[in-house]
Order: structure tokens, then sequence, then C-alpha cells
């Protein structure tokens, strides 16, 4: 197809995970009717360059200046924004590049946002409730709250905006340390304060490949909020799926939410919550994500036994 003639989708992230997958989920539809214009702050990164040479146009701009934004969706028709919270640990920049974007958007006459975010914890659990830990005295889990407290500045911008909920990246068992981990008999075990409850789980790149399904579906999703994931399962379902893809015995340890939170590591106190919050509220929070929803958006959605056919070998056992 002409390039000329596609909708060009403005991908916000495009280095990471989502914003990268939707960049593929693109280039993998020729005749879709999109075109990619990739979002980054550094466009001589590895990663840049490597979409430049796949025939991405690759522009420079950044969350935190509204301006480069504007300019950089400027004559696109759709736009994909996402904030990385774990660069900077601080829901308020978090809310402040949400704004950006929602403003810039609304200057450069987007016609379709796709926001990727999550749900505002105190909703569910106000600050007064003691059942958890208040965070920087007015949050719960930051980096959900942060996203859910934003999503009205795409509102109030009034830019035609779909809220996409997402869910638990299985690459953080790859990435953040989330992984198997040796105990003192040597067995192998995933740690996680779920007691029995289901976990909602994607593989990060699919989430992009979800938001393209959204573009492709014109104005069906715009004023609405879609949830997305590629799996619900217990701790004891995932140890049973690693123990076959590893070849080695996964155990999964079940540990209270206090116990997470002491732990001790960066953002020990926020993924404890974030667990608590997933497990108290199973039901609910993975109704929101329905599997059979996400695979029509995206029919390439990987479950995660066959995510870990692609990964397991990529996660650190030491």
């Amino acid at each position: 197809m002409n390039q000329a003639a596609t909708k060009i989708i403005a991908v916000t992230g495009a280095t990471g995970a989502q914003g990268g997958g939707l960049i593929r989920a693109i280039l993998a539809h020729p005749d879709g009717g999109f075109s990619a214009r990739a979002i980054t702050r550094n466009p001589d990164s590895d990663k840049a360059k490597a979409l430049a040479a796949l025939g991405v146009d690759v522009v420079k701009a950044d969350l935190d200046d509204e301006a480069s934004l504007a300019q950089a969706f400027a004559g696109a028709y759709g736009a994909f924004c996402v904030t990385n919270f774990w660069e900077h640990f601080s829901p308020d920049k978090e809310i402040e590049q949400a704004g950006n974007l929602a403003r810039a958007a609304k200057t450069a006459g987007v016609s379709h946002v796709v926001w990727s975010t999550l749900e505002d914890v105190r909703n569910w659990v106000p600050l007064t409730d003691d059942r958890m830990p208040t965070i920087m005295d007015r949050y719960k889990v930051p980096h959900f709250d942060a996203k859910g407290e934003a999503n009205h500045l795409f509102s109030d911008a009034g830019v035609p905006t779909t809220f996409l909920n997402t869910s638990f990246y299985w690459d953080n068992l790859i990435y953040f340390g989330m992984g198997p981990k040796a105990g003192e008999d040597g067995t192998l075990a995933i740690t996680f304060p779920l007691g029995d409850a289901k976990l909602a789980g994607i593989a990060g790149g699919d989430i992009g490949g979800c938001a393209y399904g959204i573009f492709a579906a014109g104005n069906e999703f715009i004023g609405k909020t879609v949830g997305i994931a590629g799996g619900h399962l217990s701790g004891a379902e995932m140890a049973a799926s690693l123990t076959k893809a590893l070849g080695r015995e996964v155990r999964y340890n079940a540990v209270s939410p206090d116990a997470y939170r002491s732990f001790g590591f960066p953002a020990a106190e926020e993924l404890g919550n974030m667990f608590q919050f997933n497990a108290e509220f199973s039901d609910e929070y993975c109704a929101a994500r329905d599997l059979g929803f996400t695979r029509k958006l995206n029919p390439d959605l990987q479950s995660f036994d066959r995510w870990l056919e692609e990964n397991a070998s990529k996660i650190p056992l030491d």
C-alpha cells in the first residue's frame, strides 16, 4: 500500500515493549491502512536505528516537552500514548507527562488516542483504608494510581480516547527480578503475595498488538475502557508452566503482602500493595480483562505457555 495513503499512528514508547509491539503489528499488516511514526527521545539509539532500518519514520520528542510532542503528532491520525513510571518512580511526573501527551494530541488534531493505563487502586482501597500502607502520602499503588488519575486529562482535553487497561507483564520474570530463585536446597521458586488468586498477565509486546486491533476497529472503542490479558493464572499454575518450560522444578512460594513489602528491594512496598490489590480483587480485575475479547483484538495473542516457549531461556535463574 502507498504509504502516502495510509493513516499515520504516532507511537510513544516506540523502543519499549508496548510501543515496539504496536510498530511490529503495523509492519506485519502492510495492507492494514496504517503506517508507524516512532517517537523517541534518542533517535540515535540502537533500537531507534533498527526501526529506521525497517523503514519506520523515527521522530525525536520528549514526554516532558509538550511542544515537541505536538510537533511529533502533527499530521497523525492516531497516537499511542504510554509512560514509563519505572524510569523515574515519580507519580507526579507520570501525571504531568500524561497531560503533555493529552494536550499535544489535542493541539495536533489527532483523531484517536489509545492511552495505556491502569486502575486507580484508591477507588477500591481508599487512602483511609489501612489494609495496605499509603505511599508518598497520596497513593496506594503509585504506578497504577497515577495512570488512572491521569485518565481525565485526555477527556478534559477533548481528545477521542480509548483507555487501555493493561496487565502484569510476564516479561517481569526476565527483566524485573521476579523470576524463579533457588532456595537453600537449590529448588527454584517464584514468590508472590497472591495466595490462591489468579493474576491477569500478558506478554508486553502483545499490548501493542491489542492497540493495533483498537485502531483497526475505527471509532468502535473511542470513549471506552478496554481491559486486556493473555492469561489468568494462579501462582501455582505459573510455577507448573515454568517447571515444564525450564525442565526444572519450580515451586510457588505464597507469602503475605506484609512479608513481600518487607523484602527491601526498590519498590517492594509498592509491588506488595499491587499484588495485594490483584489478589483481593482478582475476580473483578480478571473479569475486566476478558481473554476471548483480547484475542479478538489481537489474534496473535500469546498464552503464558507459548510465551515461555520463546522466552524461558531468557529468564535468569541465579
